[in-house]
């Protein structure tokens, strides 16, 4: 979606701000500009909408050079969010909005609709909001007013200069998970410059880390974690968060028995093996120990008085799995995610191997910190 081909650029005095930037970013994607003071992060971020033009080299946005295109619609067609906020004193808030969709010419049943849309979105009432004026809004408040003000006109690529950096660092947390949240919902291309890589690594699907106007790593925050390109990187992300990044061990290390049952087992008998096992829940497995549900105690009372019937009647499927291939952490994250107790681990061939469960994490994840 935006490509730098071998973008630099030099001021008068001959100094390099940025040398030779080749730089592809994805459609949807969320990426993170970061390095320290000068750089050069700002200066990138500024080719895309054209604030800064290159000295060499050519920045593209869907394959077309965006040197031919005219500033002006180029930049309405950009969202652009910067550390003062720059919400216009006398316009309230509903009318900061408003205002490139009301440029572009939107009808005002339109761009009303979604203002209110936006505003809901970042839990600020239209109706109680939306008459005020920036003054009237606390700091949090008023950027996330400037972050939904460059959504409003729905652009593709939505630029964020150091939007939280002057926030105090409740509200910061709190703007980085409502971006974050945002972002799995409306999937902009989002570029983001920051100094704090704790930041970086929260919000960035990638982290573009510069030096000397030079990029010295491109990856995934896991990768950046994992695997620091040189010292630079190692000294600028702190050995403290390297550590945290130590290698998880396999699921099959922290995986433990299952209690399981055949679908043919009766309810009465199933109550049995649930009080003798002390859990809550039996995992139901074929001939050959493939999973083929769940039967929970609530599952089972709900039709206990049916005597003719067995597990297999009441069974449900088991709706989260997890390969015992795949890392621990994602294992994890589902557990996490989804607030359940137990994870069934299966292999290739849907067999029934073991569970992860949350008391079978807690040493696992004593050790990372």
């Amino acid at each position: 979606m935006i490509c730098f081909d071998h973008v630099s650029k030099a001021y008068g005095t001959g100094q390099r701000v940025l040398q030779d930037i080749n730089l592809h970013i994805e459609q949807g994607e969320l990426v993170v500009l970061i390095g320290p003071s000068g750089c050069g992060k700002t200066t990138t971020m500024k080719m895309i909408n054209r604030l800064v033009t290159p000295s060499s080299g050519q920045v593209y946005i869907n394959g077309q050079d965006i040197g031919e295109k005219d500033p002006v619609e180029l930049r309405r067609n950009i969202g652009y969010v910067i550390q003062s906020i720059g919400l216009l004193p006398h316009m309230t808030i509903e009318e900061n909005v408003a205002l490139v969709p009301r440029l572009k010419k939107w009808e005002p049943e339109r761009y009303m609709a979604r203002v209110r849309e936006l505003m809901r979105m970042v839990h600020l009432d239209p109706e109680v909001y939306g008459g005020r004026y920036p003054a009237e809004l606390s700091g949090g408040q008023q950027q996330r007013i400037g972050v939904i003000r460059a959504m409003a006109a729905d652009p593709p690529i939505i630029l964020m200069d150091e939007p939280f950096s002057a926030l105090d660092p409740i509200s910061r947390e709190q703007l980085q998970d409502e971006l974050v949240r945002l972002q799995e919902a409306i999937r902009k291309t989002i570029v983001f410059v920051t100094h704090d890589i704790d930041e970086a690594l929260k919000i960035g699907n990638r982290i573009c880390i510069l030096n000397g106007g030079r990029i010295v790593q491109f990856d995934t925050p896991e990768r950046i974690l994992r695997h620091p390109a040189n010292e630079f990187v190692r000294s600028f992300i702190g050995e403290n968060r390297l550590s945290r990044a130590e290698p998880y061990p396999e699921i099959a290390d922290v995986m433990v028995r299952p209690i399981v049952s055949n679908p043919e087992r009766g309810l009465a008998a199933a109550i049995r093996l649930m009080r003798i096992k002390k859990v809550d829940t039996l995992l139901i497995v074929d001939s050959v120990g493939r999973l083929i549900g769940k039967s929970s105690v609530w599952d089972i009372q709900s039709r206990y008085q049916e005597e003719n019937i067995t597990l297999q009647d009441v069974m449900q499927q088991a709706q989260y799995v997890v390969h015992v291939e795949q890392p621990l952490t994602e294992a994890i994250q589902l557990i996490s995610k989804h607030r359940i107790a137990y994870l069934p681990v299966v292999d290739r061939n849907n067999i029934l191997l073991g569970v992860i469960t949350r008391a079978s994490l807690v040493d696992i994840m004593a050790e990372q910190f």
